[in-house]
């Protein structure tokens, strides 16, 4: 038996009380699910304004409360703070076998990589904020992220994942380059396979990009390679900041259809593609190449 131990809380990313509590408790319990592990317990960290009176605040716990039972764990507690913003999320206890932790290291060259949910969450929140957004926008924003990564994780332990990342604030490219560095592996990602929200494509062509992409694309621009054809507005999601998004998750080519099958057979079939392979490093080192088309 190995505890997987992890918190992270965050400002709100949605304006209905009970769904930003949803949010933050499901991006604070990918890391458990990222790791192959199971949530068993959970503790509230909350910040919040007194001022603003406890109906909202019994509302964003009530969100999270939800999503801490359906994970099947127990919320034992917490901690509160008078803050002039408000800050929710958890700190998480999971469970997981010793030889089964899969972690954000251990690509090998040929192996195949699926991500479970579509990008594009911190431009379309971008375009909500700016009232740019539709209602159907912030609908399937918020299915998007209140969606567990439960099932994505069961099913990656099924087949024995090689390695596994949750997708946030980094973005797309930011915590592949993490994987493929501690992997020692360069990647080629097919642009047109990813799933994303197709509105966020168009907010992009709009410039409605959030400051934390472009702090991505500094950081992690250099080791990337486009080639010609792949369209800007897909490059641009690709560095936006996620919140609770999907598993990103390497495994034999041997067993990437079997993934998928499991995956469907769990209802994730419509989000889940195969985005990336892993290589042997060139002469120029690491390198992460983003070229158009699927596999």
């Amino acid at each position: 038996m190995a505890l997987i131990q992890t918190v992270d809380f965050f400002t709100p990313i949605v304006d209905e009380p009970r769904r930003f509590g949803q949010v933050a408790a499901a991006n604070s319990l990918s890391d458990v699910y990222a790791m192959g592990g199971r949530p068993l317990l959970a503790m509230n960290v909350v910040c919040y304004p007194c001022s603003l009176g406890v109906d909202v605040l019994r509302e964003i716990l009530a969100g999270g409360a939800e999503k801490v039972y359906e994970a099947g764990a127990l919320l034992v507690g917490g901690h509160s703070v008078d803050d002039p913003e408000p800050k929710y999320g958890l700190a998480v206890t999971g469970l997981v076998h010793p030889d089964r932790v899969v972690r954000n290291q251990g690509m090998r060259p040929g192996d195949m990589l699926v991500l479970t949910k579509p990008l594009g969450t911190g431009i379309v929140s971008t375009a909500i904020k700016a009232r740019m957004a539709s209602p159907e926008d912030g609908e399937m924003l918020w299915q998007v992220m209140a969606t567990l990564n439960a099932r994505a994780s069961e099913a990656m332990q099924e087949v024995g994942a090689t390695a596994c990342t949750d997708v946030t604030g980094f973005g797309f490219v930011g915590h592949l380059s993490e994987m493929a560095q501690g992997s020692n592996v360069s990647v080629e990602v097919a642009a047109g396979a990813l799933p994303v929200m197709e509105s966020a494509l168009d907010y992009a062509e709009s410039g409605l990009l959030p400051g934390g992409l472009h702090k991505n694309r500094a950081f992690y621009g250099p080791i990337v390679d486009v080639t010609e054809g792949v369209r800007q507005a897909l490059v641009d999601v690709m560095f936006d900041p996620q919140t609770s998004g999907g598993l990103l998750i390497a495994v034999p080519e041997s067993r990437v259809d079997e993934l998928m099958r499991s995956l469907a057979a769990f209802g994730l079939g419509d989000w889940c593609a195969v985005v990336a392979r892993a290589s042997a490093p060139g002469p120029d080192g690491l390198r992460i190449a983003i070229r158009d088309g699927r596999w």
